[in-house]
C-alpha cells in the first residue's frame, strides 16, 4: 500500500501534468470562489491530455447536486471533493449517477467537535474519505495553515470506530509533511498553498520535493511501525 497523494489548485495544463509526471496519484481543481478558481470549460480541455491513471477531483463549495453532476460530465472528472456541509442526499445522488468508480470525498474543517461531526458520517457508505482541513473566516481551504495535529490524532485519525479513511490538509509544505505523517498516520496528504509559486501557479522544485518527501516518510514510517 501507497499514500495518496492530491496536489490541489491545478489552473493549468502545465502545473497538473508537472504533478501526474512528479508522481502523483490526483489533481484537484477548484470550482469555487478562490484565486484558484477554475471553470468547467478550461477543465475540460485540460483533462484529455493528463494520464489517465491520475485521478481528476472536482472541489466544489456550496454546490448543488445539478451543478457538481454537470460539471462532472463535462470535464470527465473521476471524482468530487465536497468542500462544504454537503447534505447526505448530495452524496447519494451522485453515486447513484456515477457509481462506484466516482471517489467522494467529504471535508470536515478541524475544531473541537470533529469527533462528532465525523461519527454522524460514519454511516454513511456514499464516502469513500473524509478529508480534515483548516479553514478561516473567508477561506474553506487553501490557507496555508496548519490545524493541531496533535489534537486531531487524538480525536479523529487513527481511530478504528471510523471506518472511512482520513486525509490531512491544511498548510501542508515539503518542510513540515514528513511530521504530519509521522504524528497523524493519514491514509493520504492534500496539498495547495505549500508548492506554489503564486496562487494557482505551482513551483516546479516544491511539486517534486513535496512528492518524494512524501513517498519516503511514509515509507520510514510503515518500516518503524
Amino acid at each position: 500500500m501507497n499514500l495518496w497523494i492530491k496536489i490541489c489548485g491545478n489552473t493549468s495544463l502545465e502545473d497538473a501534468a508537472l504533478a501526474a509526471d512528479a508522481g502523483a496519484d490526483a489533481l484537484g481543481f477548484v470550482f469555487a470562489p478562490s484565486a484558484r478558481r477554475v471553470t468547467p470549460g478550461q477543465v475540460a480541455r485540460i483533462v484529455p491530455d493528463l494520464p489517465a491513471t491520475v485521478e481528476k477531483i472536482g472541489v466544489f463549495v456550496d454546490a448543488t447536486f445539478a451543478e457538481i453532476e454537470a460539471t462532472v460530465s463535462a470535464c470527465k472528472l473521476t471524482g468530487v471533493q465536497l468542500q462544504f456541509a454537503a447534505a447526505p442526499a448530495i452524496r447519494s445522488q451522485l453515486r447513484a449517477s456515477f457509481g462506484p468508480s466516482l471517489r467522494i470525498l467529504q471535508t470536515l474543517h478541524f475544531s473541537p467537535a470533529i469527533a462528532a461531526q465525523a461519527a454522524s458520517l460514519a454511516s454513511d457508505i456514499n464516502i469513500d474519505a473524509l478529508l480534515v482541513d483548516s479553514r478561516t473566516a473567508t477561506a474553506p481551504g487553501g490557507t496555508g495553515i496548519v490545524f493541531d495535529w496533535n489534537a486531531a490524532a487524538t480525536s479523529l485519525f487513527g481511530d478504528l470506530k471510523y471506518p472511512h479513511k482520513v486525509v490531512v490538509a491544511g498548510g501542508l509544505t515539503p518542510d513540515n509533511v514528513s511530521e504530519a505523517i509521522a504524528v497523524l498516520k493519514p491514509w493520504g496528504v492534500d496539498v495547495v498553498s505549500g508548492v506554489e509559486a503564486a496562487a494557482g501557479r505551482k513551483e516546479p522544485a516544491k511539486v517534486r520535493t513535496f512528492i518524494a518527501t512524501t513517498r519516503a516518510a511514509f515509507a520510514k514510517d510503515t518500516r518503524e511501525a
